[in-house]
């Protein structure tokens, strides 16, 4: 399964080499999903599994290599085991033979460091019992659940998936709504979806279909249009839409066509307040009056997709964002979730997509570094909107709702 592809929940199972990481995961999905092997570092790469976890939903399973891996490309494999922690919700550390030393202490060190919740699993307890001590002693240091656990012959399975769901945050498998606080009851939304080569083949991008099935959730009524039959549908449409969300490859089309009493905002955004960090994203879009010649601006388009001749990340964004600035950039574009090329304080200005197919936890996780060292940090829908002069527009249905909330309390 590629990294970043699937916005489900996501646990990581992290420990030393043979403490049974994988025999846990196939003891979890009660499959042989993950190789086992009793030679230590069977696992050398995170491998990502699909389950359901009862209260939970459907969730991603990670395993990781050992954190105790040695020689060169030992410590390459735990480098990316611990890259895996930007990725998931809830951390797993697995222990046996009631052993907790450095190599644990460092993990929880940097569990805590990327905000992430964990319980730990004494495995094999079968050949050694957990000792109440330990126990004792993890859980007032750390204030994380231990429970004891043979993976090979799982009695207290049941125990071990209510562990997982209680510890799981709810906001990573609680879906929110895209646009429920926004609508009232019977609204009309107009969804203005352009058909061109980068459309897929037959079907709707994803956040189009996402704003769909939200519109539909809220008992509202979705009406979708093309760019090129806006004009027409507005001189018709009764009664007057709530709400008109457009690609934003379209804006300016549609912030002219769609009267300015009517709220207008794009898919790209409606993801931004959904899942990004909006709030940085907002204090970071003006930031792009400021750049300068040979300033270093990254796109970060965090799924992978065929790339088209008009592609929106590395073709429209750079065009669109060098003829308004009138300066001479450079731009580097990262699909996924892989490494960035450089260090992040290269840059001027960071570009975040809609992130439609990754969680919010992976979202923050990768802007935080650029929040961190002062790189400012945007949304494609925002930037564009920007650069065509209707941003205040289009971020409007979302800002003036967290005025009138701020009000009310």
């Amino acid at each position: 399964m590629a990294k970043g592809r699937e916005s489900k929940p996501h646990i990581g199972i992290f420990g030393r080499r043979n403490n049974g990481k994988s025999s846990l995961i196939n003891a979890l999905a009660q499959q042989d999903i993950a190789i086992v092997s009793e030679v230590p570092g069977t696992t050398t790469d995170p491998v990502r599994k699909s389950m359901e976890i009862p209260g939970i939903g459907p969730a991603i399973l990670v395993d990781t290599a050992g954190i105790d891996d040695t020689g060169e490309l030992g410590a390459k494999r735990v480098a990316r085991s611990l890259a895996a922690l930007k990725t998931v919700d809830l951390a797993v550390l697995v222990i046996t033979a009631n052993r907790f030393d450095e190599s644990e202490q460092h993990l929880v060190e940097q569990f805590k460091k990327q905000d992430v919740p964990f319980v730990v699993f004494h495995n094999k307890s079968d050949k050694t019992p957990l000792d109440e001590a330990l126990k004792q002693q993890i859980e007032q240091a750390y204030g994380a659940p231990v429970l004891s656990f043979c993976a090979l012959k799982p009695d207290n399975l049941g125990e071990a998936i209510t562990l997982l769901r209680r510890a799981m945050p709810e906001t990573a498998y609680r879906k929110r709504s895209l646009l429920g606080d926004l609508l009232r009851y019977g609204d009309l939304v107009v969804l203005i979806t352009p058909i061109d080569n980068e459309a897929p083949e037959g079907r709707l991008i994803l956040p189009q279909v996402q704003a769909i099935r939200d519109i539909i959730d809220n008992d509202c009524v979705a009406v979708v249009v093309k760019e090129k039959e806006v004009d027409s549908l507005m001189k018709t449409l009764h009664p007057r839409p709530g709400l008109v969300i457009t690609d934003s490859q379209v804006f300016l089309r549609a912030d002219a066509s769609i009267p300015k009493d009517i709220p207008l905002t794009s898919f790209s955004i409606m993801l931004a307040r959904h899942k990004g960090d909006f709030e940085n994203y907002l204090r970071g879009t003006p930031k792009i009056d400021e750049l300068k010649d040979g300033d270093r601006v990254l796109l970060l388009e965090s799924c992978t997709h065929h790339v088209a001749c008009d592609d929106i990340g590395r073709v429209k964004i750079p065009r669109w964002m060098s003829h308004y600035t009138g300066k001479k950039l450079d731009y580097d574009v990262v699909a996924g979730l892989g490494e960035l090329p450089g260090p992040v304080n290269e840059y001027s200005l960071v570009v975040q997509c809609g992130g439609c197919m990754i969680t919010q936890k992976q979202i923050k996780s990768r802007l935080a570094q650029a929040i961190e060292a002062g790189v400012p940090v945007t949304n494609y829908g925002m930037a564009i909107a920007w650069m065509h002069g209707i941003y205040h527009r289009a971020v409007a249905p979302f800002t003036k709702l967290k005025e009138t909330k701020e009000d009310y309390l």
